[in-house]
């Protein structure tokens, strides 16, 4: 398999903007934005086979920003951003789930939502019962999959 293109500079610096836009440093949770050092150094890490969606919502992201979204003031950002959500399509979503899931490995992140950092097993994570009738739509629905015989 060939390698994966890595990012231009000029698209790390946009991405990392943008990561900034998405999740922003909250001092009240002591929480970092998706923009620190550390958790974008493990988003460009991360991309592999999402580089190209990243990079095609990128362009797009730079078609709406006028050039560089990085270069843009911090409340132009905000809105372009906020375009670029309704617009971003699955190149976008791509973007998102980097994003999110390297934000969320991030052990400072996980204490500021008062969690232990560590992976969940062996030792699991409590979850709390919900409402299990809730379930009780679906399953009075017919079965959407055919009968093998």
């Amino acid at each position: 398999m060939p390698p994966t293109p890595t990012l231009t500079d000029a698209e790390a610096r946009d991405l990392r903007a943008l990561a900034g836009v998405m999740i922003p440093a909250s001092a009240a949770y002591k929480a970092p934005g998706a923009d620190d050092e550390a958790i974008f150094a493990d988003i460009l890490k991360s991309l592999e086979r999402d580089t190209a969606d990243v990079r095609t919502a990128l362009a797009h992201l730079a078609k709406l920003a006028g050039g560089a979204f990085a270069d843009l003031p911090a409340d132009r950002r905000r809105d372009v951003a906020a375009t670029f959500k309704q617009e971003g399509g699955a190149p976008l979503g791509a973007l998102n789930r980097v994003v999110l899931l390297c934000y969320y490995r991030d052990d400072r992140v996980m204490r500021s939502l008062g969690q232990e950092p560590r992976s969940p097993f062996p030792k699991g994570h409590v979850v709390e019962q919900g409402d299990w009738s809730l379930l009780d739509p679906v399953k009075k629905r017919a079965p959407m999959w055919r009968k093998v015989s």
